[in-house]
């Protein structure tokens, strides 16, 4: 670490620097804005905010949802592209005891409506775009939520004090896709968001100069958990951008001075294949997340970032494993465990077990179980899913892995039908729940392959009615009338010949030990007005 890259303090006198640590997220956000009142907090688009003038609008804006009846436990939904005022409000329903519920704004009305019913939302801020689809799904549902346009009238209210006083309390609810086919509503208390903000401070190295820039979705727990709450954490500046651009990264890092960035493995992969001359040399980015493994020599020789650090985890427990921040990972391997500042408080513990329950030697491959402060309270209203989810208080991921004699991580396989595409989870039953529903097909099973890209792409096989004379496309265009676009299926196949368990159910695991499944399959065009939010 050198003091060029700005690395002037340790973790640990970086989360020393708010007074409150043990305390909410109020009061880190009041410590910081006391402390240093004038110092950039975020920016975003032409606006930019104070730590003092962000301390004041989310008091205003706790006042105006309270005003409008909000309370404690209430759920908030925020629909739209990345903003500041996604972060105001996360802070606002913080501060009255209420759930910041982040929705993709991408989701069609069905998707909306589902939410909207499932988290028996008080409120909906959105923005333009998104206020169709919100007004949509409220009378989908015959709902009561009230809606409003993100922007100034929302800090028309008098500052209302801070009620929410318990960091054990629901903060926040991310939905995340499951094996049953509808999305889980994962809720986080105060101090596990604060927690994963501190591991993501370690994790980088973050600093209280340092600016972070936000492309990846807020309604992940990327962008969320580790972005928005590192930065809080570290004190360090937030710099939001309404989403990914491929030709605009590097001018947009150049323009912003961005020293830290989060990415996919898609986002990397992306970069290394766009021309040269969009690539601005004198940026002054120093810290990666998330970057595809494979990548990193190439990605650092390339484009001149020096620290390129990986690591695993999941919406239901952010920041588990990571690679050096100052050193080359092992090849292949997801990481080790994160440190803490504080060697008697580590951020997690691990197993890896067999089928029994019982761990298995270094080397073997089993199913990893984690016990981490940073675990979630449990899937919203599904407390036979929570149940689930845990054995006594180890979380179990549903991913195979191993570990060698060093301690580093290999990811195996995933146990759960799960897509991982773009790094979000998609749920293959939902996908197959919702092609079920045209009229001309019988079966349905979206499986994952290989993407370039680095995670997985969508394969989605069909069995057509009899003597139907349905294609590939329209497959691809029913899908995309009623999905978001990142789970909309890259691969179509037609076929009367669905390979079936004992039961009668789809054997996915026939279809993906396929070798040549993508090879029969057709590549499907995407609808114009569902484009995906890739290179532009």
């Amino acid at each position: 670490m050198t003091e060029e890259w700005g690395d002037r303090y340790t973790s640990a006198e970086v989360l020393a620097l708010y007074r409150e640590h043990d305390g909410t997220l109020i009061d880190l956000v009041a410590s910081r804005a006391e402390a240093d009142p004038d110092r950039p907090m975020m920016v975003c688009g032409e606006r930019s905010w104070t730590w003092a003038e962000a301390a004041d609008a989310t008091r205003r804006l706790a006042g105006h949802l309270r005003h409008r009846g909000v309370e404690a436990g209430d759920r908030v939904l925020v629909m739209g592209r990345n903003s500041d005022w996604h972060v105001l409000a996360l802070l606002a329903a913080a501060g009255l005891g209420a759930v910041f519920v982040p929705v993709n704004p991408d989701f069609k009305g069905e998707e909306a409506a589902y939410v909207l019913r499932q988290s028996g939302a008080r409120a909906i801020l959105c923005d333009e775009a998104a206020e169709p689809v919100a007004e949509a799904a409220r009378d989908e549902v015959h709902g009561s939520a009230w809606i409003q346009r993100l922007g100034g009238e929302l800090l028309d209210a008098e500052p209302a004090e801070p009620v929410g006083g318990d960091r054990r309390a629901p903060c926040v609810m991310i939905y995340t896709s499951g094996t049953t086919g509808f999305p889980k509503g994962v809720l986080h208390s105060q101090q596990s968001v604060i927690a994963a903000g501190e591991s993501f401070v370690e994790r980088v190295r973050l600093q209280p100069h340092d600016r972070v820039l936000t492309v990846l979705p807020l309604f992940h727990v990327n962008g969320l958990l580790y972005s928005v709450a590192g930065a809080l954490a570290a004190g360090a500046t937030l710099l939001l951008e309404p989403r990914f651009s491929a030709s605009g990264f590097w001018p947009t890092v150049k323009r912003l001075g961005a020293t830290q960035v989060n990415m996919i493995e898609a986002i990397s992969a992306i970069l290394l294949n766009r021309p040269h001359d969009e690539y601005v040399p004198d940026h002054g980015l120093r810290k990666i997340y998330g970057i595809r493994q494979a990548s990193t020599r190439a990605f650092r020789e390339r484009f001149d970032v020096p620290h390129l650090v990986g690591g695993y985890g999941m919406t239901e427990i952010p920041g588990v494993l990571s690679t050096p921040y100052d050193a080359e990972a092992r090849p292949g391997s997801m990481g080790r465990l994160c440190r803490h500042p504080d060697p008697a408080r580590p951020w997690a513990r691990c197993r890896i077990v067999d089928e029994a329950g019982a761990d298995v030697p270094d080397g073997e491959v089993g199913e990893l179980w984690v016990r981490t402060p940073l675990v979630m309270l449990g899937y919203f209203r599904e407390p036979e899913q929570t149940a689930d989810a845990f054995e006594g208080d180890w979380f179990r991921t549903g991913d195979l892995v191993r570990r060698d004699q060093d301690g580093w991580y290999y990811f195996v396989a995933r146990k759960k039908d799960i897509i991982r595409r773009r790094g979000e989870n998609v749920s293959g039953a939902e996908l197959d729940r919702v092609v079920a529903e045209h009229p001309e097909v019988v079966l349905a099973a979206a499986v994952g392959v290989p993407s370039e890209m680095g995670d997985e792409d969508i394969l989605l096989v069909v069995t057509p009615r009899e003597d139907s004379l349905l294609t590939e496309q329209e497959v691809a265009d029913f899908c995309g009338a009623r999905l978001a676009r990142i789970k909309r299926p890259r691969y179509v196949l037609l076929t009367g010949d669905m390979p079936l368990t004992p039961t009668g159910k789809v054997a996915k695991h026939l279809l993906r030990a396929d070798a040549a499944l993508r090879d029969r399959a057709r590549e499907v065009d995407v609808p114009v007005e569902r484009q995906p939010a890739g290179p532009r």
